[in-house]
């Protein structure tokens, strides 16, 4: 059985648990706000795997 009669305690760790909340919100809230930005610049967005990328190697002068 579930107790009837809510003790402070639980209203203290509610309070906490809505700013973790919030704060875990706003942290997933900038983590994508940077990437729509880093996608939104487009262009010269490329994966690290570890292999030569042409667009940054210098051409070959005879």
């Amino acid at each position: 059985m579930a107790p009837r009669v809510e003790h402070e305690i639980h209203q203290r760790r509610s309070g906490r648990n809505i700013g973790v909340g919030l704060v875990l919100l706003g942290f997933v809230a900038i983590v994508f706000g940077l990437t729509m930005v880093k996608l939104g610049n487009g262009g010269m967005i490329e994966g690290f795997d570890h292999a030569v990328r042409p667009s940054i190697t210098e051409p070959e002068s005879n």
